[in-house]
């Protein structure tokens, strides 16, 4: 389907991503690597819209996953460079990644020691790498700290010391979320404090992602500065980055209807998505998203709340104003809807997911290229 104006879609809830934002973040990444050397991946844990691949694919080196269906989609859809993390493998998991990745990155020197003879007896040159966790990070949400006291992800100094690294050819680390480039600095000190004696003898580094390079106010002089200073001390390495929120960062919309509005405490306009099934970091994080043209509690000259369609009780977005009271029928616009949206809806309750489609403002054209229904649902169960 085709339609002139995406703000007036036939059917919600419906994500909308727009190609020219999208491709004006691509176009400031692409300016980093060539500015500095380093190689950008695709974190698709964070944006996953393959059908936009061959798009991102033109600016970017490849994609990193975090599952054998990740790795397999990245190498499908984008056919470059494939890096793969998890916290731990099978061996049916690294059987299969054995097909699709050139990085394979190891939580612990365990898993590399079961795991080394299936990567040295490969088919094809796979360069193995070990995550490294410096026990250092500025994330204020428990849930998103990697580094947090008691974190499962990555070795520490003291259990590499009189630890041979023979064969591991990268280390990686990932100490951001939604970070400015100063973060990364005292980052970066703290890694290479506790970490020298390793980085010397490997081929590369990928400093993970989190980083928020395509934000407005993001310090990309300083970025730079620091990959130009880091490739000087070890001009031997490959330095990788691998950001997923700032590749779709401000490209993409959530399109909701209001179905109701119930008076309560207060008015709640309930709408056709939910935060629980259509954008579970509203809880998780917890955060409020922006609604296009909605303002703050009592800064308009309507308050409400707005209100999830499952039965949670708890499937709540957030408290807003409008110049109006909602309507039935209205439609409200969440902003920055693109990563960490598609990627963790679920079908809880038997909640239809959002259709997906493509804003193009040059042309005027909105293309809907999936919609979903009851087997969508289905398939999921037994």
């Amino acid at each position: 389907m085709r339609g002139r104006d995406w703000r007036t879609l036939a059917s919600t809830p419906c994500f909308v991503v727009d190609i020219e934002r999208l491709e004006r973040n691509l176009r400031v990444l692409w300016e980093v690597k060539q500015r500095t050397g380093c190689r950008i991946l695709l974190a698709q844990k964070g944006f996953a819209f393959y059908r936009l691949y061959s798009l991102i694919g033109r600016y970017l080196d490849g994609v990193c996953a975090s599952s054998p269906h990740e790795a397999r989609l990245g190498w499908e859809e984008m056919g470059k460079e494939v890096h793969v993390f998890a916290s731990a493998y099978s061996e049916q998991d690294m059987g299969d990644l054995l097909k699709w990745c050139d990085h394979i990155v190891f939580n612990s020197l365990a898993q590399w020691e079961r795991f080394r003879a299936m990567l040295v007896g490969a088919p094809r040159s796979i360069s193995a790498g070990l995550r490294i966790n410096p026990e250092y990070s500025e994330i204020t949400t428990p849930l998103y700290d990697p580094c947090r006291p008691d974190s499962r992800l990555g070795v520490r100094r003291r259990h590499l010391e009189g630890r041979s690294l023979e064969g591991i050819e990268g280390l990686h680390f990932h100490c951001l979320c939604e970070q400015n480039s100063d973060v990364l600095e005292r980052v970066l000190t703290r890694v290479e404090r506790q970490f020298s004696p390793w980085i010397a003898g490997r081929r590369w580094v990928n400093f993970g992602g989190g980083h928020h390079i395509t934000r407005r106010d993001y310090d990309r002089e300083r970025l730079c500065r620091l990959l130009e200073d880091f490739r000087r001390r070890y001009p031997h390495l490959e330095v990788y980055l691998e950001p997923g929120e700032a590749v779709a960062l401000d490209a993409g919309w959530l399109v909701a209807t209001v179905l109701d509005v119930v008076e309560a405490d207060r008015p709640i306009a309930i709408l056709d998505t939910s935060a629980a099934a259509h954008m579970p970091d509203v809880l998780e994080m917890p955060y409020r998203p922006r609604v296009e043209g909605a303002g703050d509690p009592g800064e308009k000259a309507w308050t409400c709340q707005l209100a999830g369609l499952s039965c949670l009780a708890g499937d709540v977005i957030g408290e807003y104003s409008f110049e109006r009271p909602l309507s039935v029928g209205d439609r409200v616009v969440f902003e920055d809807m693109a990563h960490y949206t598609m990627v963790k809806t679920t079908t809880f309750n038997g909640l239809r997911l959002p259709s997906i489609a493509i804003w193009d403002p040059s042309k005027g054209v909105l293309d809907i290229v999936r919609e979903f229904g009851y087997e969508d649902f289905k398939s999921r169960l037994a």
